[in-house]
């Protein structure tokens, strides 16, 4: 698999490099498509969509100059026959999976399919991960409750054996002072990396390495 998991997008140089060369091509010769499912399930959800489209709206992410963009809406793949979409899938370079809800987000990628091809399709699409599009990939999810998924309905896909929590010491998010993701990291069973948003987990193939010009802390319980 090749994943890297932002915290807020592609906030720097070293960032933006990490991607690169896990497309082994230039941005403006790669391929992507955005998702931006997750977003829905929070307040304001579809104006934030259209600003992390657009670039008006936190690090560059959709507006890295790629060669191409579209749109893949998790909602609407279980009513489409799937020879629609999934070639244009497997097409893509870059697959951009941004913020929001992590359960609402996990429970459309399993229902839309996407979860049963995401290992097959990580051999060579690089997975981009925006906070809860980041957080999804590992054993640790959140949830703001603003839907009707039953309580009990996965936070997570579990992918890679860690915990993250994007967005250390952010002057938005009170709760996520060092001490607090410190506490409940110490909760989990697994590894935590607690990161800031200028901090990305790039994993290849299994490895993890830590790409930061930030803040950022590995926690083992």
């Amino acid at each position: 698999m090749k994943l890297l998991l932002t915290s807020a997008g592609i906030s720097n140089t070293s960032i933006r490099n990490a991607l690169v060369g896990l497309l082994g091509k230039p941005i403006a010769e790669a391929s992507a498509l955005f998702v931006p499912t997750a977003i829905y399930a929070i307040a304001g959800g579809a104006g934030i969509a259209q600003k992390v489209i657009r670039g008006t709206l936190g690090d560059p992410f959709c507006d890295l100059g790629w060669k191409s963009l579209g749109l893949l809406e998790l909602t609407a793949l279980p009513s489409l026959q799937r020879e629609l979409w999934v070639p244009m899938l497997q097409e893509t370079d870059a697959l951009l999976v941004g913020g929001g809800d992590c359960q609402y987000l996990c429970y459309w990628m399993q229902q839309s399919g996407l979860a049963d091809l995401l290992p097959t399709l990580l051999r060579k699409t690089v997975y981009v991960g925006l906070s809860a599009g980041s957080m999804i990939m590992t054993c640790f999810g959140t949830t703001k409750g603003n839907h009707t998924l039953p309580p009990e309905s996965d936070k997570s896909l579990r992918l890679i054996n860690i915990a993250l929590h994007p967005h250390l010491d952010h002057e938005w998010f009170p709760d996520n002072s060092l001490a607090s993701l410190e506490k409940l990291a110490a909760t989990l069973s697994v590894p935590s990396y607690l990161i800031d948003d200028q901090t990305a987990i790039k994993v290849t193939d299994g490895a993890i390495e830590v790409v930061s010009e930030g803040n950022w802390k590995l926690f083992i319980p």
